[in-house]
């Protein structure tokens, strides 16, 4: 039986990867997309998911949502990892439907409602989505299935800071809403998706078993990859969003382990993302005061790529 899922997304080269695979896989029932700010503006993340579904020849609702964080100011978009557009500065047609008119928290509660436990929210952008949804409707955390961060590093160190994953910082009083609000939650972060590459081989395999879609993913593959071999050294990139479902899918493939998390919302340490294993005790009880959840610590990176390039050339 299929997942039915709501994907919150900034779309993003990685998002995009990661969002072909929602909209091929056939275990998965794409309710619909939610957009934020983060890679780009949210308006150029709007357009992107709804031109991505075009380009698969499906029709997803695609609702538009957070344009800047909470609390914070709002740093620019990454183009030098993105590109303007979001995906790689590839040239782009002007999709040809339009957004929903409900807002993307109004979309994630009223969908959740309607299906009680039985919706996935997997969120790989900021997370100020799911916190607004959370505030207009609290009663969610009991009737989401289960809730899937792509964000937060607890082992790996940072990506835009010495200890902040990029989600995370770029809104993290939404994230500590989000990671402590009591609803069955996964956080797959940098300690698993670091661990995997997506290498050129791959994304040509990809990009010719996926038509007009291939075109995009590997045009801004391409932009993203010349990022990762500076950035990291690695020839590829690291298919960050697509881990998200690929622990939903294949949860096997990850090392997880259960506990207490918490967000650092100011100071230098902005954005880390604190974990407190379930099965250890520490000198003061305030490590143990947020709900448990799941935290991926590791991952089998080969298996998941292979997953990622099956899922995408079946």
């Amino acid at each position: 039986m299929a997942t039915p899922l709501i994907f919150d997304t900034d779309p993003g080269v990685d998002d995009a990867q990661a969002i072909a695979i929602a909209l091929a896989h056939p275990e998965i029932e794409l309710l619909g997309m939610t957009t934020t700010y983060g890679n780009v503006d949210i308006d150029t993340a709007t357009t992107n998911a709804l031109l991505l579904a075009e380009l698969a020849n499906q029709r997803i609702p695609v609702a538009q949502g957070a344009a800047a964080p909470l609390i914070k100011l709002k740093h620019p978009a990454p183009a030098h990892i993105h590109g303007d557009n979001g995906l790689g500065n590839h040239p782009l047609p002007v999709p040809s439907h339009r957004a929903e008119t409900i807002s993307a928290p109004q979309f994630i509660v009223e969908q959740v409602n309607a299906r009680p436990g039985e919706v996935t929210l997997v969120a790989v952008g900021p997370l100020g989505n799911l916190a607004t949804a959370l505030q207009l409707d609290p009663g969610i955390v009991d009737r989401v299935k289960q809730v899937v961060v792509m964000g937060g590093s607890i082992r790996e160190g940072g990506n835009v800071t010495p200890v902040a994953e990029a989600n995370i910082f770029n809104d993290p009083h939404a994230a500590a809403r989000v990671l402590t609000a009591g609803w069955p939650l996964t956080l797959v972060g940098l300690d698993a998706t670091h661990r995997c590459v997506l290498g050129p081989a791959q994304m040509d395999k990809i990009a010719a078993a996926q038509g007009k879609l291939g075109d995009v993913l590997a045009g801004s593959y391409a932009f993203y990859r010349a990022f990762y071999r500076t950035a990291l050294d690695i020839d590829g990139c690291c298919p960050h969003d697509s881990c998200a479902l690929a622990w939903l899918m294949r949860p096997e493939l990850f090392t997880t382990a259960r506990g207490h998390l918490n967000v650092v919302t100011d100071g230098d340490a902005e954005g880390q993302t604190l974990f407190a294993p379930q099965e250890r005790t520490f000198i003061d009880p305030r490590w143990a005061r947020t709900p448990l959840v799941d935290v991926c610590m590791n991952a089998d990176g080969e298996a998941i790529v292979d997953w990622i390039v099956e899922t995408l050339t079946r």
